[in-house]
C-alpha cells in the first residue's frame, strides 16, 4: 500500500500526500545532533524510518521502513518498487544492525537484475 501511493486492491487507503508526508524525514539537524540514534544518513517520518544520503547498497535515498531491535526489519524502496523483510529470533546486542541483517539487506539488492 506505501509503495502505490496509499492504494491497496484498488482502493484508496491513505491519500497520496499522506503517504508523501509519512516518508519523508521530518527531524531538524538540531535534533539529530542530540538524538543519539539517528545518523546523518537518516532521519525520522511519521511512524518511519527514511534514508536521507546513501551511504550502503541497500540503503538508497527515499527508502524507509523500520529496523527493530528484537530481529525483525523492514525496508521499502520506491525507486526498485521493493519490499524488504527480515524476521529473525535474535534481539540487536548494540544501535547497529548485525550482520544477518546487513547481509540479507546487500543480497535483496544483489538479486535485482535489470
Amino acid at each position: 500500500m506505501m509503495l502505490n501511493q496509499g492504494r491497496h486492491g484498488g482502493r484508496r487507503i491513505l491519500s497520496r500526500p499522506s503517504v508523501e508526508t509519512m516518508t519523508v524525514d521530518h527531524l531538524t539537524a538540531a535534533q539529530k545532533a542530540v538524538s543519539g540514534l539517528i545518523s546523518d544518513n537518516s532521519g525520522w517520518g511519521f511512524g518511519v524510518a527514511v534514508v536521507t544520503r546513501r551511504d550502503h547498497v541497500s540503503a538508497p535515498v527515499g527508502s524507509y521502513g523500520w529496523a527493530g531491535g528484537l530481529g525483525t526489519s523492514w525496508r521499502s524502496d520506491p525507486s526498485e518498487d521493493m519490499v524488504v523483510i527480515l524476521l529473525t529470533q535474535a534481539s540487536w546486542t548494540s544501535l547497529v544492525p548485525g550482520r544477518v541483517s546487513r547481509d540479507f539487506g546487500i543480497l535483496a539488492y544483489q538479486a535485482i537484475d535489470d
